[in-house]
């Protein structure tokens, strides 16, 4: 009968094991439905996602630079040709005008 406490040990340990292992089981099948939940909720209330803000604000980024760089090409523009405008007529009948044109667009909206 050395034999029975050690049977019973093992088999005590065995039905922990098992226990432990259903409980990871159970741990996972509840963390994935509270997931699926969460997002499900999400998506109802029209919640972007962290990527598609990210790559939105990129891109808003982006054409920022570029108006930006339109509007120093336009004031650039604007100035080479009243020069040459202020050549052929009186010097600085102009540029009052000119110069509260670009100071209206130098100003970026945020």
């Amino acid at each position: 009968m050395s034999n029975g406490p050690n049977r019973i040990l093992d088999e005590f340990a065995k039905l922990m094991t098992d226990a432990a292992g259903a409980a990871q089981g159970v741990r996972r099948e509840v963390e994935t439905a509270f997931r699926a939940q969460a997002e499900r909720m999400l998506n109802s209330m029209d919640i972007v996602q962290r990527e598609e803000f990210e790559a939105v604000r990129e891109m808003a980024a982006k054409a920022r630079a570029e108006n930006q760089k339109l509007a120093a090409r336009i004031d650039a523009l604007e100035a080479q040709l009243a020069a040459q405008q202020g050549s052929a007529q009186a010097p600085g009948a102009d540029a009052p005008e000119a110069a509260a044109k670009r100071s209206s667009r130098a100003a970026p909206k945020k």
